[in-house]
């Protein structure tokens, strides 16, 4: 009976203690420190979603970024940003899909398995950013915009590192990077959804 009692105890003490759990990330900015910061690749997402055939919009979703953010508090302007995204790596909805995807029709992922970014200038604005940079992707480098945004900075209490959120959009064109196939039944205009953890390195 006190086994039984101990259990159910513990089983309505557990939601009392996942809310009195402080959430470890906030959207302070004071909480950022200065350094070099690595991407979390299992808490990085690049998401794409262009129009398909004029009836609905179709999406997917690059994982396992790699790269670099380094980063002074005092000068955020002058940040730099470099990003390795695994373009053989995509996901989507579809097998038949992904397959094609990977094809010469578009990123040719035989040839270029990567695309990366890296930032050249960073216009700050409170919590929000827009940085510019260069974007190689299927054998072709274009300047893109990223509208970023702080989105929370604090200790992961699994890594125990400090760990920094962001999320951005931006809008290109795949035309401009050999990807024409299907235009303009299927849209021109890409639109970017990203979402970055960086951990102290």
């Amino acid at each position: 009976m006190p086994l039984i009692l101990a259990g159910a105890a513990l089983a309505l003490a557990t939601p009392l203690l996942a809310q009195q759990m402080a959430i470890p990330g906030t959207a302070d900015a004071s909480r950022v420190t200065g350094g070099t910061y690595k991407t979390d690749p299992g808490h990085t997402l690049i998401g794409w979603r262009v129009n398909h055939l004029g009836f609905n919009d179709y999406f997917g979703i690059f994982g396992d970024a790699d790269g670099t953010l380094v980063l002074d508090p005092k000068q955020p302007a002058a940040a730099k940003l470099d990003i390795t995204i695994p373009v053989n790596k995509l996901t989507t909805a579809s097998a038949g899909l992904t397959k094609h995807m990977m094809s010469k029709d578009f990123f040719n992922a035989d040839v270029t398995p990567t695309a990366r970014f890296t930032s050249t200038t960073v216009k700050v604005n409170g919590t929000r950013a827009a940085i510019t940079g260069n974007l190689t992707l299927n054998g072709v480098t274009k300047p893109v915009v990223l509208n970023a945004r702080f989105t929370g900075a604090g200790a992961n209490p699994m890594s125990k590192k400090e760990t920094i959120g962001f999320e951005a959009d931006a809008v290109l064109k795949r035309s401009d990077f050999n990807m024409a196939y299907g235009i303009p039944a299927v849209s021109d205009e890409v639109e970017l959804d990203i979402t970055v953890a960086f951990e102290k390195a």
